[in-house]
């Protein structure tokens, strides 16, 4: 089949994230200018540069008590730092619970029972036992077309690593069987590993 986003798909469900996937989770924490810690999953993220180390997150939705967005974005345009937390196999249900739209007067740590632990470079908290978190300052926030879209842009300015997902100098994901999105509500696991060598290698 072939269809035009801005005709329809005639679906019962939109099949663009089912389409684009697997797509990693950037579990981000961030804290306002009130010092209330916020934690919530994004599957619009990635890595976007290496040095120095970029990464970024999307934003599509806004709630009613942020204006033209959500507790994130909110938090990180006004302090200009976050943290991306990785979700492994793991913490995959208390993950789930972070990302229900609370108010922002809610500690989305506090709610799901997760642990939280100091950032070292950027003043906001970190999932203790997250299998790996990098410290982010705010480079840029972009504006795409549709009322809530917004990419977030930050240089990574420290990495927590947890050692026991570090084997004869890896980082192992497959000790921790990183979480992804898939379409609709479906996640995965990174469960299968195998290499391919370039060919100019």
């Amino acid at each position: 089949m072939f269809y035009r986003p801005e005709e329809g798909h005639d679906l019962p469900h939109n099949p663009f994230n089912a389409i684009v996937t697997p797509r990693p989770i950037g579990w981000i924490s961030s804290r306002g200018t009130d010092g209330r810690d916020n934690l919530a999953p994004y599957s619009f993220f990635n890595a976007v540069a290496y040095v120095p180390p970029q990464v970024m997150f999307a934003s599509t939705s806004a709630k009613e008590d942020r204006g033209d967005t959500k507790d994130s974005v909110a938090n990180i345009r006004e302090t200009g730092v976050f943290c991306v937390n990785i979700v492994s196999y793991a913490m995959r249900d208390v993950m789930n619970v972070s990302s229900s739209a609370y108010g922002a007067d809610v500690d989305e740590f506090e709610k799901a029972g997760i642990e939280k632990a100091p950032c070292e470079t950027v003043a906001c908290s970190r999932v203790l036992a997250a299998p790996a978190n990098l410290e982010c300052k705010l480079t840029q926030v972009v504006q795409l077309p549709g009322a809530a879209n917004f990419v977030v842009f930050g240089e990574v300015t420290g990495v927590h690593m947890r050692d026991e997902h570090i084997i004869d100098g890896r980082f192992d994901v497959s000790t921790f069987r990183p979480l992804s999105r898939l379409g609709y509500r479906d996640y995965a696991c990174v469960d299968n590993l195998f290499s391919l060598a370039r060919p100019d290698d």
